[in-house]
């Protein structure tokens, strides 16, 4: 162990002045307010990031913290989530738009609201890198209470994927004494699997309007309560981390089962703590 004053003589020979009192006067000065103010930031973006399986970026993190009461300005938690080494989901874009195929318009305008269950569903895709492979993940989820009521898994990004998400959720509800048919809205983007022949042709014989936006749907308004677009990929990062991360998908081996998703961790005041239809 070297003392303070051979580590200055040291340095000052090779040309680093300092003085040992210098070092004592930095050590013993008091943290200015900002590095304060800095510390206590630091451990509530690691809990909002923590909270959330990980996924939430600077922008998410920054609303989670003014909806929290704590004011910071979004550059702030940029440069702290830095410092920290902490960073959001990063997503790779699945959709590839079949412009040679006539879709239909969009019904819903933004406007994702829902005064009841299977008034309005909406849809989309994502992968997941697993040991084994890629695997492509189809997900249908109600407005209304934001439930993941239809899902299907597979190693490629054919029409049935989505198909299989949608009769799962059909059949849930029908099992659940609810069934959707006519008077319900399936929301979706304008990726070729869900323009596609089979899938509308679906969708007409269960009674269903299909309604086609751009890329990205969204599934809640957001904090003012403004609706914008915000993808329904939100929810599958969440379910993504929360059920394993990266390893672990449920039946991406197995096939679709019935087992309800219903990303717990979102706000519930959106829909009025009513519980998911």
């Amino acid at each position: 162990m070297f003392g303070v004053e051979p580590i200055c003589r040291v340095l000052t020979s090779h040309g680093l002045k300092i003085a040992t009192s210098t070092y004592y006067a930095a050590k013993n000065r008091t943290p200015s307010d900002r590095s304060v103010r800095d510390e206590e930031l630091k451990t509530q973006i690691s809990r909002v990031h923590a909270d959330n399986f990980s996924v939430y970026g600077v922008r998410k993190v920054w609303r989670q913290l003014h909806r929290e009461g704590i004011p910071v300005a979004r550059c702030t938690v940029a440069r702290l989530m830095r410092d920290l080494g902490l960073e959001g989901v990063r997503r790779i874009r699945t959709t590839v738009r079949d412009d040679g195929q006539d879709r239909a318009g969009d019904l819903l305008r933004r406007d994702f609201t829902a005064s009841r269950p299977n008034e309005r569903w909406v849809a989309d895709l994502t992968y997941v890198a697993t040991w084994s492979g890629t695997v492509y993940v189809a997900f249908v989820v109600d407005v209304f209470s934001r439930a993941i009521v239809g899902w299907s898994a597979a190693t490629s990004k054919r029409a049935k994927l989505v198909l299989d998400a949608l009769d799962m959720a059909l059949r849930r509800r029908d099992r659940a004494g609810t069934p959707a048919g006519p008077g319900l809205v399936h929301h979706s983007d304008a990726g070729s699997q869900y323009t596609s022949f089979a899938f509308t042709a679906h969708l007409i014989e269960a009674g269903i309007d299909a309604s086609i936006g751009t890329v990205g749907v969204l599934v809640g308004p957001d904090d003012r309560g403004v609706h914008r677009h915000r993808p329904v990929e939100v929810v599958i990062g969440v379910r993504c981390r929360q059920d394993g991360g990266e390893d672990h998908l449920p039946g991406a081996v197995d096939g679709p089962s019935d087992q309800p998703f219903v990303s717990g961790r979102e706000r519930a005041e959106l829909v009025g703590k009513v519980s998911p239809g």
